[in-house]
């Protein structure tokens, strides 16, 4: 339908053109239709609107003067010429939207590889999560999360690579695969977060120089927040390591709690580097019907225009008690309305809710639903 938009304005600016007095000329003004043709069709259809122009500007030359008058001669030269390059720009424009649908593909594959869905339903608890890009065309980034079924229970992690592009991609699949490895044969948390450490630190051209083991190709510092938890289906318990990530978010009758521990550990890929240190886990108590929340600083470090940061446990706390999908959902939705529907850094998040009592189908819903 858009293709009547310049076949009229072909048509009024000829017609105007030929009632028009001598001395004006609205002939250049034909060049709009090939042009906006260009921003919306591809490079025959603009050709084809071009040709239409010409053979307008011709037939108005005839009207007024004669076909070999000069200055309609040089109107329909210049007219050609601009049509041919237009379509040219229609052509570019089409084969870089062809390149960018097939890297969406390729992106939501990898995401589909990379960071799998996790289940509504694993035992006694309901379970939400979403991802959130910064940027449109990057459907993956640093941010990770994952979780998996044990015979005693249940075990989470929540993560945030340093940095962007695809080194923060691979060192997000190399954290996630070395978790879903180890988590279902780790009894004890500390050596999962030891397993993951090594994982990290262990991955380097060359492992023989501590300096090139904790910097990326930049020579930045290279590290992963996390946040790794053990929820027992039989204890109304939650047992946390925290490896320099923001403390997840318990919701409580209206209260929301930071599961804060008394020593964070570094952060994955700087644990051995610092001496002495050790993974601390500390236990909380997760009753039926609290909600913990795990998110990344994508979430906290959002700012709206007047570089306000997201007020979470704030707009937490003034919610009405939810389910986990509904509590995402309008988290969500609140995050991008705060930023203006544009973040600045990825976010994910994941809702966990004890409720024994709850049955659904264990296959996740979308935070977003399709239209």
């Amino acid at each position: 339908m858009l293709i009547i938009i310049p076949l009229v304005m072909i048509v009024v600016i000829s017609a105007v053109d030929m009632l028009a007095p001598s001395e004006v000329h609205l002939g250049p003004l034909l060049v709009a239709a090939p042009a906006i043709t260009a921003s919306f069709a591809g490079p025959w259809t603009t050709v084809a609107v071009g040709a239409a122009a010409v053979l307008a500007q011709g037939i108005v030359a005839v009207v007024r003067t004669t076909l070999v008058d000069l200055n309609h001669s040089v109107q329909i030269v210049a007219l050609a010429l601009i049509s041919l390059l237009v379509a040219l720009f229609a052509h570019l424009r089409e084969q870089h939207e062809k390149e960018m649908t097939q890297l969406r593909s390729v992106a939501e594959a990898a995401q589909a590889v990379l960071q799998r869905p996790i289940p509504a339903r694993m035992g006694p608890l309901r379970i939400a999560s979403v991802y959130l890009a910064a940027e449109a065309e990057a459907q993956i980034g640093g941010d990770l999360y994952a979780a998996v079924r044990t015979r005693w229970g249940s075990r989470f992690l929540i993560g945030d690579v340093r940095g962007k592009g695809l080194e923060a991609i691979g060192e997000a699949s190399l954290v996630l695969g070395a978790f879903r490895t180890a988590a279902y044969r780790q009894v004890d948390l500390p050596l999962l977060v030891t397993h993951l450490e090594k994982a990290v630190f262990g991955d380097t051209d060359n492992p023989g120089d501590p300096a090139d083991e904790t910097t990326d190709a930049d020579g930045n510092e290279s590290f992963i927040t996390a946040v790794v938890l053990d929820i027992p289906d039989t204890e109304p318990v939650i047992r946390l390591a925290d490896c320099g990530h923001p403390p997840p978010l318990l919701l409580r009758a209206g209260e929301v709690t930071p599961l804060d521990v008394s020593l964070p550990a570094p952060p994955l890929g700087l644990t051995e580097l610092a001496a002495g240190s050790g993974v601390q886990v500390e236990s909380f108590a997760f009753e039926e019907g609290d909600i913990v929340l795990l998110y990344t600083d994508g979430v906290i470090e959002a700012r709206d225009e007047s570089g306000t940061f997201y007020p979470l446990t704030d707009r937490l706390a003034s919610w009405p008690p939810g389910d986990p999908h509904t509590l995402l959902q309008r988290l969500c939705r609140d995050l991008l309305a705060h930023v203006g529907g544009r973040l600045g850094d990825d976010a994910a998040m994941v809702a966990i809710k004890r409720d024994t009592r709850a049955t659904d189908c264990g296959f996740p819903q979308p935070i977003f639903p399709p239209p």
